[in-house]
């Protein structure tokens, strides 16, 4: 960590120019190259928004799972988000982590946006506070942060190829934002996208070099998402500094020979490969002195860095994701039905099929394994336990295909225990090498030499006859047979090279089959190696759909003989997962008309939104209350009930603001014309563009209530501020509820008379109080300069408009009950 520049040049010199220019390549999928002559080890990096993968995609390496960086978001609360950043980083470390590919600072441009779980929000004040505690907290603990993906990365839909057009202004004064305030946190390491802004690939990208490292002055490493390089000199003339994954592609020896022909300057070279050792320093990983690891007494061998938290305090960690579940939660709606009083109740019925398999995680290449989950019923039911009676009922299945085979349904032939056979075999079909494991999802089975084809066999034990759905997911040829008879038999090639696609979330074939109640049936699964279709099999089934009318009336029936019910309905992997977006914003029918059905049966409902990002609720007006959980992390039932039953409060605030119908949006464009998406909307996304076009949401960004009630009194600011300068703002509020609560005040901007194009208002600043009932309490928020100022696209330059300002202070985006105006003025020259 205490390396000086001097001494990393000096090691840069012992290198040849070959040597150096190898650097800049990964060594494996997740390893960066070691240099013995200057004691370089290699860095290992792993995803990790919500938990820390490692290395290896295997169900039997879990990990903690965090809420996701929307429910994050949703917490508005830096210091929690620290805290949890500081799990993370406890994580990294006993994965023998370096670099944790996190935050994520793309913004929810468009309520359809595939990967919004993984985001924080859509606002660029908001997810740049947020992101940098994170990265705060991870880098506290000596593992390196990665802000990504830099830039304008905003959707799924060919993203590896799509072109987005956008202004000046608009990037600098939103889509840049949150990277900027991720250097000055002092992040390492910021992710070039797969994407091009304003027709050029942000690997080879002017962007990488201005702002990022000439105006805010970033000396960490620029690493490429995984395949984004795609050619060698114009990247390598760029600002990207680390070409990922290894150990093939453009960069290596292609870019070693490009240095000797002259057609890449040594210096560019060299100032990546300095920028690589100044982050190996930093994670006491050069000159051959390793203090990014314990001994083997467990004493750090640099005093100076911070003592990691210990992951052995289970209990610790998971009380703390627990209580940023309650943080997280927002309730969107409440007529007197929550909390739920605990001595008041004898039996609750817990209805839905995501109740019983909550949602704890989003799809894509952040998923991890977790060591246990707790769903939405084992919560409630833990809570209850001894005090009340709790009823399941599943009602009708959600849309959406067949899930991954759960161990639970089937058995490992050879062994006769939960799980399935793994085998991989020679080209000759003669087994390599067998092991079980726990379940279908396989995303990296072991390679070993001479292997050929993956077997995944599994004996079932249906508990339910009929007709069920059985399939494998992959690439390649494939095959899959049941009792020995063909079901499925095809090639079936990759129609993307997108990696998420291709190892993380293949597509199923499918094929349909009777199965007998009781009645054991043995299910093979096959697919061979070929190049370009990595090696990730899925084998999944379901049985017959139960009947959707039986389904409804069982569950309102339970919801009727019930004190009170919980029903929880949610999006699928299908629906939010990297890779893709969305098409609509539906739940579908057999889910609305299931929250329908036990609202109808019983006002006391709680309906509970198992989702990453926004989603149509039309029945929000019929259930008692309305609690969005988001994908919570393995500890979701536990904080949920803590919120139910009145233990916490929900703390959160909606990050995004969510419409009534996709329609009613905005933006809603995700899909390129042409390999190019116009970001037309300008400056006025999110909340911002909801006011322009004067057109009310179904929830604003930033609302959210509490167990207490709040009147806000009186908000004062100085008549005049000069550009340039932070700006204080004070509003009075009082808790004029029976419970004590903490409120999030909100502080907006907007210049009516402005000769400028700018939002109606926009979001300049946020503090949380907290008050015992009756009490008045002041919220200090500092509003800094930035929030005033705005990009001159003429003189490429931020520049401060004199004149009048308007500062708004409320609970949302559309609730901002005190208005006061001040002057803002130009300092004399000097």
């Amino acid at each position: 960590m205490g390396t000086s520049d001097e001494e990393i040049d000096r090691l840069l010199g012992k290198l040849t120019p070959r040597a150096r220019a190898l650097l800049l390549s990964g060594a494996t999928t997740w390893r960066t190259r070691a240099e013995p002559a200057v004691g370089l080890r290699e860095l290992v990096m792993s995803d990790g928004p919500a938990g820390v993968r490692g290395e290896a995609w295997d169900e039997r390496h879990t990990s903690v799972l965090l809420p996701s960086a929307s429910a994050l978001a949703a917490t508005w609360d830096e210091a929690l988000v620290e805290r949890l950043g500081g799990v993370l980083a406890a994580e990294a470390r006993r994965k023998g982590v370096d670099v944790l590919l996190a935050p994520t600072l793309n913004l929810h441009r468009s309520p359809l946006g595939g990967r919004h779980f993984e985001c924080l929000s859509e606002d660029p004040e908001l997810t740049g506070r947020i992101g940098a505690a994170l990265v705060r907290g991870v880098q506290a603990h000596g593992v390196a942060a990665t802000a990504k993906h830099y830039v304008a990365n905003d959707s799924e839909t060919d993203r590896l190829t799509v072109d987005v057009r956008v202004g000046e202004r608009a990037l600098r004064e939103v889509y840049l934002a949150p990277f900027e305030a991720a250097v000055t946190a002092g992040v390492r390491l910021v992710m070039a996208g797969y994407n091009a802004v304003n027709g050029t690939t942000m690997t080879a990208n002017a962007l990488l070099t201005d702002p990022l490292k000439s105006e805010w002055g970033f000396d960490g490493v620029v690493v490429s998402d995984w395949g984004a390089v795609r050619g060698t000199t114009d990247t390598a003339r760029a600002g990207l500094d680390l070409a990922m994954p290894g150990p093939d592609g453009p960069w290596g020896e292609a870019l070693a020979r490009a240095v000797a022909d002259g057609h890449v300057p040594e210096a560019a070279v060299d100032d990546k490969a300095r920028r690589l050792l100044r982050l190996a320093a930093w994670l006491g990983a050069l000159g051959g002195r390793d203090t990014s690891r314990p001994t083997a007494t467990g004493e750090w061998r640099n005093a100076e860095r911070p003592p990691v938290p210990d992951p052995a305090r289970a209990r610790d960690v998971r009380g703390l994701a627990r209580r940023a579940v309650a943080a997280g939660t927002v309730l969107l709606a409440n007529r007197d039905v929550l909390p739920l009083d605990p001595g008041r109740l004898g039996t609750v019925a817990v209805i839905g099929a995501h109740a019983a398999r909550t949602r704890t995680q989003g799809g894509g290449s952040a998923g991890v394994f977790p060591r246990a989950e707790v769903s939405v019923l084992e919560g409630v039911r833990a809570a209850l336990r001894g005090r009340a009676r709790v009823v399941h009922v599943p009602g009708p299945r959600p849309d959406g295909p067949a899930p991954p085979l759960d161990r639970d349904d089937c058995t490992d032939p050879r062994s006769g225990l939960p799980g399935v056979l793994l085998r991989m075999l020679d080209a000759d079909g003669r087994e390599l090498y067998a092991e079980r494991r726990r379940g279908g999802r396989l995303l990296e089975p072991r390679l070993v030499p001479g292997a050929h084809t993956v077997e995944v066999g599994a004996r079932l034990r249906p508990r339910t006859g009929g007709s069920w759905t059985l399939g494998v997911a992959g690439f390649g040829r494939m095959s899959l047979t049941l009792d020995g008879r063909t079901l499925l038999d095809g090639d079936f090639p990759p129609a993307t090279d997108d990696p998420a696609v291709v190892h993380v979330n293949p597509p199923a074939q499918h094929a349909r089959a009777d199965l007998v109640a009781g009645r054991d049936a043995l299910l093979v699964a096959r697919r061979e190696l070929a190049p370009g279709t990595g090696r990730a099999t899925v084998v999944v089934a379901a049985p017959p759909a139960p009947d959707v009318t039986a389904s409804l009336t069982e569950a309102a029936r339970a919801a009727g003989a019930a004190d009170a019910a919980v029903v929880v309905v949610g999006t699928t992997e299908h629906g939010e997962s990297e890779g893709y977006d969305r098409t609509g914003l539906t739940l579908g029918a057999t889910q609305d008309a299931l929250v329908r059905a036990v609202a109808a049966a019983n006002p006391r409902t709680v309906a509970v939104v198992n989702s990453g990002g926004p989603v149509e609720l039309p029945w929000r007006e019929e259930a008692g209350a309305v609690l969005l959980a988001w994908f919570p992390g393995q500890e979701g039932g536990g904080g949920l009930a803590d919120v139910l039953f009145g233990r916490a409060e929900p703390g959160g605030r909606l990050p995004t603001t969510w419409p009534a119908v996709l329609a009613d949006a905005p933006v809603t464009r995700t899909r390129p014309d042409g390999g190019r998406l116009a970001y037309d909307e300008g400056l006025h996304l999110g909340y911002r563009g909801w006011l322009r076009h004067r057109r009310p949401p179904a929830y604003w960004f930033g609302h959210g209530l509490g167990y207490t009630t709040w009147a806000y009194e009186e908000l004062t600011v100085p008549p005049v501020t000069r550009a340039g300068d932070d700006l204080t703002v004070r509003v009075r509020v009082r808790n004029t509820g029976a419970r004590a609560g903490r409120e999030v005040v909100q502080v907006y901007l907007a210049r009516p008379a402005s000769a400028l194009d700018r939002p109606v208002r926009w979001l300049a600043g946020y503090a949380a109080v907290r008050a015992r009932p009756g009490e008045t309490v002041t919220a200090t928020v500092r509003v800094p300069a930035r929030s005033l100022r705005h990009w001159s696209v003429a003189e490429h330059a931020w520049r401060t408009e004199a004149g009048p300002c308007r500062v708004l202070a409320g609970r949302s985006a559309g609730d901002v009950p005190l208005v006061a105006d001040l002057e803002v003025a130009h300092p004399p020259l000097a």
